[in-house]
């Protein structure tokens, strides 16, 4: 490993998608660590939260150590926590020297409406991963119906996290 005498950026990309668990379904819509009382929740082992579960790919893609099939499995089937916070917290000790600097989140579904809720999931996932929230970019989209997401029937969620390492 060789020592540079500047700063080293990296960047990590994940993805996440799932489809909503039926109407009747009495699991909560969590995203971005926040609960969407009006729609139902997501199809997952786990709480669903597209979000965690996206960021926790784009750590895995820095650390390479795999967080949701490995780590995250196993606290969940062993050890019952279904709380995707604490996968991410889990996550962000792979990262050795890297440090968060910020995380750009885009995700698209018809439901539930994200604008009034983006404040407080920049704030949450902020407080999650121990930056500010201006380090926490959000943007939404509908899909317009051209996808199972913009139609209605799940939700998707990309985020890039970018890393410095001095």
């Amino acid at each position: 490993m060789h020592s540079f005498p500047y700063p080293i950026y990296r960047s990590g990309i994940g993805q996440a998608s799932r489809r909503f668990v039926p109407e009747e379904s009495s699991k909560p819509c969590i995203v971005g660590g926040v609960i969407f009382d009006e729609e139902p929740g997501l199809d997952a082992e786990s709480d669903g939260d597209i979000v965690y579960h996206a960021i926790c790919h784009a750590i895995t893609s820095l650390s390479g150590i795999p967080i949701l099939g490995g780590i995250a499995r196993d606290l969940c089937r062993k050890d019952g926590i279904t709380d995707s916070q604490v996968y991410v917290e889990k996550a962000l000790e792979t990262l050795g020297k890297q440090r968060i600097v910020h995380v750009s989140l885009s995700l698209e579904g018809k439901r539930p409406q994200f604008e009034p809720k983006l404040d407080m999931m920049r704030k949450k996932i902020a407080k999650t991963l121990s930056i500010d929230t201006n380090q926490v970019g959000i943007t939404v989209i509908s899909g317009e119906g051209l996808t199972d997401f913009g139609c209605g029937d799940g939700l998707q969620c990309f985020a890039i996290l970018t890393t410095v390492e001095s």
